[in-house]
């Protein structure tokens, strides 16, 4: 097995062995003299000591590549931190013939150093804030302070990231204290002192892209982050998509991170950061880039399905996005909303690091990445992330993530080791952030506001100043006898490579300083001695103890009307109902749904009936106005449903479930997330009475609504019982319909029509599927609710791209479909069911044109639209009926990104005077206008006859329309028949032979040399098709050309699908 050596310690370690493992890589674990047993080395297939204890370890090149060679491992992922910007690992990988995870060499020395990747922006028109060129002296740095006039200044470590090396200088008196501060810093976590100073940008939002490259000119985005949440520079929350953001701002943001990401010709994953301005959030500007994997980059994981890993891993392997199948077109919009919180801490109070107890919440929507065990010690000397918690939600509802985010932290347990747990709780909680008002300093201003510093009064006349947690003394900022202000830096203290100051908590003077420089600290430990100006007394704080599992009057009376709402309360509506064979809308909608919660949007509405009943009736009779709606997932994926309730005034549409069901469709449209309507009902009801402002109601906006979905997301009808009138306009609206066998569906139900002195008719007169099948209003007929859910469901899954389980049929058998003799029929579903993965068929419409075939399909996991002539009718002639039903599947299919696949066996077009009648001039036309832009791959495979202008149809209208056309042994191919051919085109020489046998054996010698002249060896000869393939070899064809999605594709372009 190949080898993949991770440089690296912690959950990283664990999160990457994770996508080894499923890639088949074998392990390879390092370690330094201090973790011989860390859960990293117990879970790898191998593991190598390193020379050395801490961080430092893990810092030497020549080890980290010796410990590669010596285990055989071909692969080196340097994780996070550490080596993971280092060009000289890059180089030495290379050198001594490893594949490193990462940029190369040059990239990360640019893209690693903010000087040089500020001066790249500057070339890419990126803007930057003001800022010294590169390495600064105390001396230019004061300058350039100055240069500003009033404006505050950062100072930042050149290299490396995770915001260790920064502090913020408002004073300039300040300066060079900062400046030494983070050279400190900056040398013991990356290697190197080297600082800058640049413009700081007092209120800010934090906004990352995540982007991917080939190597190429061409990267991907993979979407943005929030990462505004953040402690001392330290992100702490993240979310994937950044929420409150104009679009034009996240557009501009993208464009500018892969302008740079061209710029250097990444190769791998970068990360480029932003800051926006939270007063003027169409200002921003460039900071930073980061050539690794982020430690956030999980909820970029759950918004787009990748594994950012097994991308690095592909990457670095040279392998090309369009290999991988990713462009901006098949990520398409991000799924939902991902939130993320970093839990951090070190020993408790006491000193003591031992883990006792390690729980960790586990349920819907969440994702935990930790390293932590029971057992374990937590140490000082490494990184302070203990795990990260993910709360992903698919419907995008940003609010109730935070909620379940902030709930889940409160199950963690680490056994009262010192974390930031309640930090994070309360930013979570907090409306600046459920309001997208934060900024970088939110959390540093609320802790300066709840713990200006650890303090306790000694005495009437001092305060005692401690530290906060445990660490190492590296910098006294006074002495006994200096004077101070509130909020003076007494006091730096170095804890996991981060030094933090403890800062004066009053005005006054100081008394006694009672530790040095070196001394190692723990937390609470005495650290200097203040005598305030003037008293400064506490104030009271009062806890509120609440019974959490108590619930007031109002909550009590709106739980109890939402269960008057469900099917347990209407015990004999459902027992009628489960009578008559069906099910009711909500048993419909949990089959249809994941086991997720349902979101249900206006589940306390009542008929719009209350001049003629009390409100008491209005809920017992008519919950929900008859139409259950709201947001679920369906395999994962947020869905939009609505389901006519029967039980309800028979379905009916009333003036409240018109406005539900115009936000729903309004909502999907906005979220993106495919529709499936249930539309059993007898159409418009017209007694409600409540509205008065409404003389028709014909200003209602429900049709328009879904008309306006058309093309844009899937959408779904399923028709069971009876469907009249406006329900069955809302079918007929839908890019699907599905009916079960008792289906009746009309325009008009019978009391309509009878109104109209059209007759008088039974229900089950009225459009049964016997009708609507053959003439094409039904695309997948079945036998009853439980199968429609199934049907719906499967067409679904077809449009959130490829599968990575398949099987796939014996494709030796397509050798033997076609018989030699062409005049014997065979079975074309055959040759679809070959061809495509095993049990992935869904045919569309198969009642109706039977001359043509439409299918959705997969193949090798990768969805497909599949359009083929059924050569035993009619000998695969197109007429009307046939290309319309062509037609509509090909906008179809180029409406949702759907490759093609032309399987051709006509005879050509239907003509004669009947077909005439038919208008089929306009219909078959139709193909030709419709064919030729189409933007999706598109194959043409010829299994038989191809033959006159159907014979272009089936190919886009020329053979040079597809990416690939190729013909079996069994093709021919002609301007016409063969019989036709000859009889017209040697009519005059045929018809002046007297004699009927010699006429008849000159009529078979030129029949012979035209069927010859049309073999597709002799087409494929003359370049008019690419090949003529072994059947055996169709799948690979096609899968070479429905894998490379066209990059001209555009994708602002709206694309209509006709309803018929």
């Amino acid at each position: 097995m190949t080898g993949l050596l991770i440089a690296n310690r912690g959950e990283v370690a664990l999160r990457i062995m994770r996508t080894a493992a499923a890639r088949g890589l074998r392990t390879v674990a390092v370690y330094s003299e201090d973790e011989p047993d860390s859960p990293h080395v117990t879970r790898a297939d191998e593991s190598i000591p390193l020379p050395g204890v801490g961080p430092s370890a893990y810092l030497n090149v020549a080890n980290i590549c010796e410990a590669a060679s010596s285990a055989q491992a071909a692969i080196v992922h340097p994780g996070y931190g550490f080596l993971s910007e280092s060009a000289e690992l890059a180089e030495a990988c290379g050198a001594a013939g490893l594949t490193f995870v990462g940029p190369d060499g040059p990239t990360l020395r640019l893209l690693g150093d903010k000087s040089t990747t500020r001066a790249l922006a500057t070339r890419c028109s990126v803007p930057v804030l003001p800022a010294t060129p590169g390495p600064t002296t105390k001396t230019a740095a004061r300058n350039f302070a100055e240069s500003l006039g009033t404006t505050a200044v950062i100072v930042k470590a050149a290299a490396g990231g995770g915001g260790r090396g920064m502090r913020i200088v408002d004073d300039l008196e300040k300066l060079d204290q900062a400046i030494d501060r983070c050279r400190s810093e900056a040398e013991r976590s990356f290697g190197i002192p080297d600082v800058y100073v640049e413009a700081y940008l007092p209120r800010a939002r934090h906004i990352e892209v995540q982007v991917a490259g080939d190597g190429g000119k061409f990267p991907i985005h993979l979407f943005d982050r929030d990462c505004t949440g953040q402690r001392r520079h330290q992100k702490m929350v993240e979310i994937a998509p950044a929420q409150f953001l104009p679009d034009t701002t996240r557009e501009a943001l993208f464009t500018a991170a892969l302008s740079l990401a061209s710029a250097v010709s990444l190769r791998g994953l970068a990360t480029f950061e932003f800051l926006v301005d939270a007063d003027d959030l169409d200002q921003w500007y460039f900071i930073e880039a980061n050539p690794r994997l982020q430690v956030e980059h999980g909820i970029t994981e759950q918004i787009t399905g990748l594994d950012l890993v097994s991308l690095q891993i592909d990457l670095a392997q040279h392998r090309a996005l369009s290999d991988l199948n990713l462009s901006p077109d098949v990520l398409g919009t991000p799924r939902g909303v991902a939130i993320e919180a970093r839990i951090t801490g070190g020993p408790r109070p006491d000193g003591s690091d031992r883990l006792n107890e390690v729980r960790f919440p586990t349920g819907q929507h969440l994702r935990v990445e930790s390293h932590m065990q029971t057992g374990m010690r937590v140490g000082t000397g490494y990184d302070p992330l203990l795990a990260k918690v993910i709360v992903h939600r698919d419907d995008g509802d940003f609010t109730t993530a935070a909620s379940e985010l902030n709930t889940s932290l409160g199950e963690v347990r680490l056994d009262d080791l010192d974390t930031d747990i309640s930090t994070l709780q309360w930013f979570l909680g907090s409306d600046a952030f459920r309001c997208g008002r934060t900024t970088t300093r939110t959390i540093d201003d609320h802790l300066v506001r709840a713990e200006p510093a650890s303090e306790a009064v000694s005495d009437e006349a001092s305060i005692d100043v401690r530290t906060p947690l445990t660490g190492t003394v590296v910098a006294l900022s006074v002495k006994a006898g200096s004077t101070v202000e509130r909020g003076d830096v007494l006091v730096t203290v170095e804890a996991m490579k981060m030094e933090t100051d403890v800062r004066s908590p009053v005005t006054g003077s100081v008394i006694a300083v009672d530790v040095e420089i070196g001394q190692s600290v723990s937390a609470r430990t005495l650290l200097a001695v203040i005598e305030p100006d003037r008293h400064q007394p506490e104030e009271a704080s009062v806890i509120d103890q609440i019974d959490l599992t108590a619930t007031r009057s109002d909550l009590d009376d709106i739980l109890a009307r939402h269960r008057r709402t469900l099917d347990d309360a209407r015990a004999g509506a459902v027992e009628r109902r489960h009578e008559r064979g069906k099910r009711t809308a909500r048993e419909n909608l949990q089959d249809l749904f994941d086991p997720e919660p349902f979101h249900e949007y206006g589940s306390l509405v009542v008929a719009a009936q209350r001049r003629r009943k009390s409100l008491a009736e209005l809920e017992g009779s008519t919950p929900a106005d008859g139409l259950v709606s709201g947001f679920g997932t369906v395999d994962g994926h947020p869905t939009a449903a609505l389901a006519y309730d029967y039980t309800v005034l028979a379905g009916t549409q009333g003036l409240q479930s018109h406005k539900k069901a115009e936000r729903m469709f309004d909502l999907a449209g906005r979220r993106g997330t495919p529709v499936v309507v249930f539309a059993e009902g007898g159409g418009g009801r017209p007694g409600d009475t409540d509205d008065m402002s409404r003389a028709t109601r014909m200003d209602l906006g429900t049709f328009v609504a879904l008309g306006r979905l058309n093309g844009v997301v899937p959408t779904v009808g399923i028709a069971s019982g009876r469907c009249f009138a406006g329900n069955a306009a809302l079918v007929g609206a839908c890019d699907l319909v599905i009916a079960t066998q008792d289906s009746t569906i009309g325009l008009g139900g019978p009391a309509m029509i009878e109104g109209g002195g059209l007759g008088s008719f039974g229900a089950d007169e009225i459009g049964p599927v016997s009708v609507q099948g053959p003439n094409g209003v039904i695309d997948v007929l079945v036998d009853d609710e439980a199968e429609a859910v199934d049907v719906a469901r499967r067409y679904l899954g077809y449009f959130r791209g490829s599968t990575t389980t398949w099987s796939a049929p014996d494709q030796r058998q397509l050798r033997h479909v076609v018989p030699e003799r062409r005049s014997r029929p065979f079975d074309m579903r055959t040759v679809v069911d070959t061809i495509a993965d095993e049990d992935s068929v869904l045919e569309l419409r198969r009642e109706f044109a039977p001359g043509i075939i439409t299918a959705l399909v997969r193949i090798e996991g990768q969805p497909a639209g599949v359009v083929a002539n059924d050569g035993s009718r009619a000998g695969g002639t197109i007429g009307s009926a046939e290309a319309d039903k062509m037609a509509r599947f090909l906008q179809l299919c180029e409406a949702y990104a759907i490759p093609i696949v032309s399987l051709c066996d006509t005879a050509g077009f239907l003509v004669g005077p009947d077909a005439e009648q038919t208008a089929s001039v306009r219909h078959v036309s139709r193909l030709f206008v419709i064919a030729p832009s189409l933007t999706v791959p598109f194959c043409t495979v010829i299994v038989r006859k191809a033959y006159g202008l159907g014979g272009q149809a089936m190919a886009g209208g020329s053979f040079r329309v597809p990416d690939a056309i190729v013909a079996w042994p069994t093709g021919e191919l002609g301007a016409m028949g063969p019989e036709g051919a000859v009889k017209l085109g040697f009519r005059r020489e045929l018809d002046a032979i007297e004699d009927d046998d010699e006429r008849d054996q000159a009529y078979r010698a030129h029949l012979e040399q035209y069927e010859k002249q049309g073999k597709a060896i002799n087409a494929a000869s003359v370049f008019e098709i690419d090949d003529v393939i072994d059947p055996v070899t169709t799948r690979s064809w096609i899968v070479s050309v429905i894998s490379t999605p066209r990059p001209d594709r555009p994708s602002s372009v709206r694309r209509r699908i006709d309803t018929w």
